[in-house]
């Protein structure tokens, strides 16, 4: 890890003269070693901390034979299978790519007759669909395009593969035969064509087209020779973040008559079905919650889904007819996901975690509703009986909106004690904080800090108008709910209303900035992870497409709403910075990475107080666990620091 107060040795010291200037130490600054938080009995060390994760990532298939469900490993990253029964897992045999895992964000997958699991990997140079034989134990590389793939789905005869590829700058709609490895693009126009699914007689192919924008959706059918393409439905007003995956796959049913789809039109995520030749869609079980994850039961009477209700994701089935839903996993203070049904439809897999325990793989039945489950991933030694368990708490806003949250206070906070408090804001914006393991808030939680999670306006999991609440205010708007956290949070018992800081990724590292620049005496320390400082320099300098469209989606296009995206920027507005900050993130090459430098430049030449680090092999965001570890600490050690140390200001120590 490299770390300094600034990009340039001449003004590292600059830095800490200017810190130093603004606020006094009574004492010197304690820093805290790794593990001195194992003085109390039931707090977890750092390292105790990061050894709770899940064994289980991506989602789970059950084989078409009913013998085995098939998931990727978060250890290895490797392929494995596990009965329905339980056991012990068997590793599939599979070489790695060559940067050590998989490319997989919707593989891997069994073949629909058993034969083969697909999968995406690098091995061969690029990302490429490859295929190992389930009988003989031998890989075949299918593709040899050189470019990106998103989505692929089998043929029910098992004979092609489609899929969506960018080898020509622009995702189109591909097959490739298994037998001859033939490759054929069937879709060629100027929008992200993604996201293909098959009819169950393996005669059509239906797929999505989005919109120059990603908010408008249209489901094209086509022959697997390209030929006779008309429009089955399209959706309207849906922004999709992810080039198609929040619309994902249509999906059409085992008896080829109608398509199940996600649709925002009603103001909440549902999902509807239409004929798959034409007709009005219907809601398949309407409700103000958002819905993912859907799947047809292999006889096509039912469907499974996930529904969101505050944070909390319980499995549910309804008839493909329509009528009442049956929650069929509802875990408590948790969150069930990725749904995956027996062949004979009698059960399913589904994934389980919760606000003290990681992910783990169950299997439900689906007429008594009995769960077992079939992974373990918490380490030994009651961990999650050590962990904090939140509460969920609403607070007002302005302009009349309540603001879900997830309060964490403190552990071992002596009697009439005080602890400082920490807002903790979430990326997206448009995301959500859900009833699931939060390793890094546990840190400070279990080390005396009082920690908010808020769902400021912006976030889904609430209905689209709130969702849309920050578009164009981006820093202002949404802000507002910020510092009501931090009101809040300053009238808990027990809580330091004059030490309370404030961080977050991502977004969260955005807010940092604005809160600093917009808010500059609302908080007493701010440390923004990975985030962005100037919109107008992130459009004209290199950044992601994705990051452009959802920027002109809630910002406005920016030609013609430059002010906008000025007005919510935090850079230009460095000259009322007086919290100390602390800028952390990456030092790889990503599009936008220069945005924390900048800011951190523009800081030190208006002489304002902060520090900046960055953690070596990775991207702009910080994934690995050893530089997550180093970047735990030192937090730990600036809010220590500015938290908890007494400090006072200048004027105040001289009366």
């Amino acid at each position: 890890m490299t770390r300094y107060r600034n990009p340039e040795a001449a003004l590292r010291q600059r830095s800490a003269t200017n810190l130093t200037s603004v606020l006094i130490l009574a004492a010197a600054a304690a820093g805290v070693p790794a593990q001195a938080d194992a003085q109390e009995a039931d707090v977890l060390t750092i390292d105790q901390l990061l050894s709770i994760e899940s064994v289980v990532s991506g989602s789970p298939a059950w084989s078409p034979d009913g013998s085995s469900i098939l998931f990727q490993s978060s250890l290895s990253g490797g392929l494995v299978t596990l009965s329905p029964d339980g056991g012990f897992p068997t590793r599939v045999p599979i070489e790695m790519g060559s940067s050590g895992h998989f490319l997989s964000s919707q593989m891997p997958g069994w073949s629909p007759q058993g034969n083969w699991i697909s999968y995406v990997s690098d091995k061969g140079g690029s990302p490429e669909i490859w295929i190992w034989s389930t009988r003989d134990g031998s890989e075949v590389q299918l593709t040899n395009l050189g470019g990106r793939i998103n989505s692929m789905t089998w043929s029910p005869d098992e004979r092609s593969i489609a899929f969506a590829g960018d080898r020509y700058g622009n995702y189109d709609i591909w097959t490739v035969k298994v037998d001859t490895r033939r490759v054929r693009r069937i879709s060629n126009e100027k929008n992200y064509e993604v996201f293909p699914t098959w009819t169950p007689d393996s005669q059509r192919i239906l797929f999505v087209r989005l919109d120059d924008a990603w908010e408008d959706h249209d489901v094209i059918e086509v022959a697997p020779d390209g030929t006779g393409a008309r429009t089955v439905l399209q959706d309207r007003d849906f922004f999709d973040y992810g080039a198609g995956s929040t619309f994902a796959y249509p999906q059409v049913s085992p008896d080829g008559r109608q398509v199940l789809f996600r649709s925002h039109r009603s103001g909440w995520i549902n999902y509807w079905i239409a004929p798959i030749e034409g007709g009005e869609p219907r809601p398949i079980a309407a409700a103000e919650a958002d819905q993912s994850s859907a799947v047809w039961s292999p006889d096509g009477r039912s469907i499974a889904y996930i529904e969101n209700h505050n944070g909390h994701h319980d499995l549910r089935v309804v008839s493909s007819d329509g009528g009442k839903p049956r929650v069929l996993a509802s875990p408590d203070g948790g969150v069930a996901s990725s749904p995956s049904w027996s062949p004979d439809s009698r059960a399913i897999a589904y994934l389980k975690a919760d606000l003290v325990t990681s992910q783990d793989l169950h299997v439900v039945s689906v007429e008594s509703g009995r769960s077992r489950q079939l992974t373990f991933s918490m380490p030994a030694g009651n961990f999650a009986e050590r962990l904090v368990l939140p509460e969920k708490v609403h607070y007002p806003s302005t302009d009349g909106y309540s603001i879900p949250a997830y309060l964490y206070r403190p552990a071992g906070v002596p009697a009439g004690g005080r602890a400082p408090g920490i807002l903790w804001i979430h990326g997206g914006p448009t995301s959500q904080f859900n009833d699931t393991f939060q390793q890094h808030v546990q840190f400070f939680a279990q080390r005396g800090y009082a920690v908010l999670l808020p769902n400021i306006r912006g976030s889904s999991g609430y209905g689209k108008d709130f969702a849309d609440a920050n578009n164009g205010c981006w820093g202002h708007c949404d802000l507002e709910d910020v510092l009501a956290g931090a009101d809040f949070l300053k009238a808990q018992p027990g809580v330091d209303p004059d030490r309370i800081g404030l961080t977050g990724t991502s977004y969260g590292g955005i807010m940092g900035m604005y809160a600093a620049a917009f808010a500059p005496d609302a908080f007493r320390a701010i440390v923004p992870g990975s985030g962005y400082s100037d919109w107008v320099h992130f459009y004209r300098s290199e950044n992601e497409l994705r990051h452009v469209k959802l920027l002109e989606h809630e910002l406005g296009p920016f030609e013609t709403s430059q002010e906008v995206w000025r007005n919510s920027s935090a850079i230009y507005e460095i000259d009322k910075v007086s919290t100390p900050i602390f800028l952390v993130h990456g030092e790889g090459r990503y599009p936008g990475s220069d945005q924390s430098e900048i800011f951190a430049r523009a800081l030190e030449n208006h002489y304002k107080p902060f520090e900046y680090t960055t953690y070596p092999n990775e991207n702009y965001y910080v994934r690995g666990k050893a530089n997550r570890r180093q970047m735990l600490l030192d937090m730990l050690d600036f809010f220590g620091r500015f938290l908890k140390d007494e400090m006072v200001d200048a004027g105040e120590r001289m009366k």
